[in-house]
């Protein structure tokens, strides 16, 4: 039976909506071929006004007429969703759950034969401009859904195909990874105000250089310790900087950060 909408969103918060915002506004689809639910109201009206898009308080029926159904609740609350909807058919699943595995979600919804995609996405998704790693090994041999799912995430940023095991790995480099980004432009805000700078110059001058730096690694092939070396000229400044960060553990603070955030993505496994 041919469904109603192509994507229905069970979970309306941050994330959710930056991903039917990207779909919508991209005109990958239209706002009519889309469904939300959640038990926010507060949350479904604004999506609603925003996009057009179709809103409702019951689970049941984004489950029942939607072809992809993509589940964007907390992990911790994925087990009362899906009891939810068991008895529904739903064969073609799309999650954005941190830690929740494959296999858990097809038991727990439990009815006929269930593909799943999992995809970690970040915050950047909300202004095009995420990176995420997506498993769709599930629809290897369903070429139109595998290609639906990738051009859905598309349109939200950089797409890396790898993997169910590796997305626990994933959530500490770029599904955290935004925050610790944000840590260091506020770091160096802060230095640059203690040396003179307005806020507003230090935060204009720490963004962009961190955005152009950025620019610059995907813009070649060189090794990133040959880029950490053309800046850094014998006898200068840059390289007491790098010394500096070296001798107060930077990059072991960043190792024990992504090792924090991978332990307890795979605390959250099921």
């Amino acid at each position: 039976m041919k469904k109603r909408y192509k994507l229905g969103v069970i979970g309306c918060g941050f994330m959710a909506s930056a991903i039917v915002k990207g779909v919508v506004l991209s005109d990958f689809l239209s706002a009519r071929k889309v469904i939300v639910s959640d038990t926010d109201g507060a949350k479904l009206d604004d999506i609603s006004s925003e996009l057009g898009v179709e809103v409702t308080t019951d689970n049941r029926r984004v489950a029942e007429e939607s072809e992809f159904v993509l589940f964007a609740v907390k992990p911790q609350n994925f087990e009362e969703v899906a009891a939810g909807i068991a008895d529904i058919r739903v064969e073609k699943v799309i999650s954005i759950m941190a830690g929740i595995k494959k296999a858990y979600i097809k038991n727990a919804l439990g009815v006929g034969i269930i593909k799943v995609a999992r995809c970690m996405p970040n915050l950047p998704c909300s202004i095009g401009s995420g990176a995420m790693g997506v498993d769709l090994a599930d629809y290897n041999n369903s070429v139109d859904d595998a290609q639906f799912i990738a051009m859905l995430f598309d349109c939200l940023g950089t797409v890396v195909s790898l993997p169910e095991s590796k997305l626990d790995a994933v959530t500490g480099i770029s599904g955290s990874g935004p925050a610790y980004v944000f840590m260091f432009i506020d770091a160096l805000v802060d230095a640059g105000v203690r040396h003179g700078l307005t806020e507003d110059e230090a935060r204009t001058l720490a963004a962009q250089t961190v955005y152009g730096a950025a620019d610059m690694v995907t813009r070649t092939d060189k090794k990133l310790s040959d880029l950490i070396s053309n800046v850094c000229s014998k006898g200068g400044t840059t390289i007491e900087a790098v010394k500096a960060l070296e001798e107060n553990n930077f990059r072991a603070a960043v190792d024990a950060a992504v090792e924090a955030c991978v332990a307890r993505s795979k605390e959250l496994s099921k």
